[in-house]
């Protein structure tokens, strides 16, 4: 009877397999790689203490009020001077729309982009919170090939020619899934190949600052010459997720419809979480902060693919990311990764099944590892748990 009362695209939407593992992992017991969960000994909780009690001091009922719906002026300048300064690009201010987290800068361009029926060009794998996001417009996905350099653009350009495209969405550093980063050829030829035949890109970006080696690649947005990019990124990943701080950067043409469509969901995103971490970043040394966090994020980088190579078995493909928060296992094509994870579950162990991030294609022998969120002991401790899962399981 429910379902009668309810919209079509409520057919098409299911509960996230990680949150539905995530409820298994609260056990203290279990080694989870299951969330894309921040380190919480990270969060510089006295820093917060500190900033809550100044912004209620200085300005807390402005702080408690309403607000713009395009967010706090002074955090969007201060995004603005970052994007531009870290990622090459050349937004200012009114470039900026602020949103609860970026998952709602996802689902935004869903409702913006999509009708019934349009087709989205995405990697292959993607992010399965982003297919989630999409999904309520229901359109269609075709999944582009993808290497270790990012999407392969003839393969890319073959679908352009084939269908007619509403946008490609990439995240083309330490992408989630997978852990790998486009080649900066890659990104100037995506650019390309968006501008000739003027399709917008939905760039999502929430882990490139946190990067282990190397300098921080130029977005795509840096190359953007028709304003055909959407810069999508969160503070998330670099402090502290419940804080709900994402971010939208666009040119004008997009960023005026942008702000009608948040204006019609919540008004504006959390006056006082704003400030807060507006007056975080006036007070405190941020970049120092994110240089913390990449030391603490490569040490357990290095402890994951130290243990997987020490314990996987040997026919076990896997990546060794750059940056980020995942690794991405491929198992032997005669295995499941679902059915391998309820004998891991039993072994206290978690992980998530790699099929939910291919919109189309059945991928059953894969899975994301995620490393951020326990210390190197835990995750020599699971890693070695998983192994003898799969040499059993596959034995």
């Amino acid at each position: 009877m429910v379902a009668g009362l309810l919209a079509k695209r409520m057919n098409a939407m299911k509960a996230s397999e990680i949150r539905e593992i995530l409820k298994i992992t609260q056990r203290p017991e279990v080694i989870s790689f299951a969330g894309g969960l921040p380190a919480p000994e990270l969060f510089p909780l006295e820093e917060m203490k500190h900033v809550a009690e100044l912004v209620l001091n200085e300005s807390g009922r402005k702080a408690l009020q309403y607000s713009t719906t395009e967010g706090f002026e002074p955090l969007r300048e201060q995004i603005a001077r970052r994007m531009n300064g870290k990622f090459g690009t050349q937004v200012s201010c009114e470039n900026i729309l602020i949103t609860s987290g970026s998952q709602q800068a996802l689902d935004f361009s869903g409702k913006l982009f999509l009708d019934e029926g349009d087709i989205i060009l995405c990697e292959s794998p993607t992010y399965l919170a982003a297919i989630s996001a999409f999904k309520a417009y229901q359109p269609q996905f075709i999944e582009v090939p993808t290497d270790e350099n990012g999407m392969i653009m003839a393969d890319l350009e073959e679908m352009i020619k084939k269908h007619r495209i509403k946008f490609i969405y990439v995240i083309p550093d330490f992408q989630n899934p997978t852990g790998r980063t486009w080649s900066l050829e890659r990104r100037k030829q995506l650019i390309e190949v968006a501008n000739r035949y003027e399709i917008p890109v939905i760039e999502d970006n929430p882990y490139g600052e946190l990067r282990f080696e190397g300098a921080i690649l130029p977005a795509i947005k840096s190359f953007d010459q028709k304003g055909l990019v959407v810069f999508v990124s969160t503070f998330s990943k670099t402090f502290c997720p419940g804080l709900r701080i994402g971010w939208i950067a666009a040119d004008s043409h997009f960023i005026e419809k942008y702000v009608l469509i948040k204006q019609g969901a919540d008004l504006h995103t959390s006056s006082i979480s704003q400030r807060e971490i507006a007056k975080y970043l006036e007070l405190y040394d941020f970049e120092a902060h994110i240089r913390k966090i990449i030391q603490v994020y490569r040490n357990r980088r290095n402890a994951i693919v130290d243990a997987m190579q020490a314990h996987f078995p040997s026919d076990l493909v896997f990546t060794r990311p750059q940056g980020g928060l995942f690794t991405w296992v491929e198992l032997p094509k005669t295995m499941k990764a679902v059915e391998l994870l309820h004998h891991a579950i039993q072994q206290e162990v978690a992980f998530v099944p790699g099929d939910s991030f291919f919109p189309n294609r059945i991928v059953e022998n894969t899975f994301r590892l995620n490393y951020s969120n326990m210390p190197d002991e835990r995750i020599y401790e699971g890693i070695q748990r998983l192994a003898k899962v799969i040499r059993q399981y596959g034995g």
